[in-house]
């Protein structure tokens, strides 16, 4: 292949894969948490989290949520190269049974960048 249709090949890979590809920005995983605003003792509430991460794919993505209430974890997904979120915005929910007022905690880690932080949302007893 002589130089000159090799560097045509090249710049017409370059447009294709700048026209048509996946954007390559990538960023931190973050999780927002949806839960009742108040809860009496003893009822059953559902907490939601938001989890995103632009960029998904089996070598880079988000790698572990956890949740935690009253600084105990409550429940932890873990996810690998072969078992990856289905996708760059999704939800997990756990059902809790309220015994006090109680202050969620829960975080997101993408296996290359980390994580955007904690989210928290404290839910008093009504």
């Amino acid at each position: 292949m002589n130089r000159k249709l090799f560097f045509y090949y090249a710049v017409v890979f370059y447009i294709v894969f700048l026209a048509f590809g996946k954007p390559a920005f990538a960023d931190k995983s973050s999780v927002r948490i949806e839960a009742p605003e108040t809860a009496a003792i003893g009822q059953e509430i559902t907490i939601t989290l938001h989890v995103s991460h632009d960029g998904n794919n089996f070598i880079h993505h988000t790698d572990w949520i956890y949740v935690k209430i009253n600084d105990q974890e409550i429940k932890r997904w873990e996810f690998g190269m072969f078992d990856t979120p289905e996708s760059e915005h999704f939800t997990r929910e756990i059902q809790y049974t309220v015994t006090g007022p109680i202050t969620i905690t829960a975080e997101a880690d993408c296996n290359m960048h980390g994580s955007a932080g904690i989210a928290e949302k404290k839910i008093p007893i009504q």
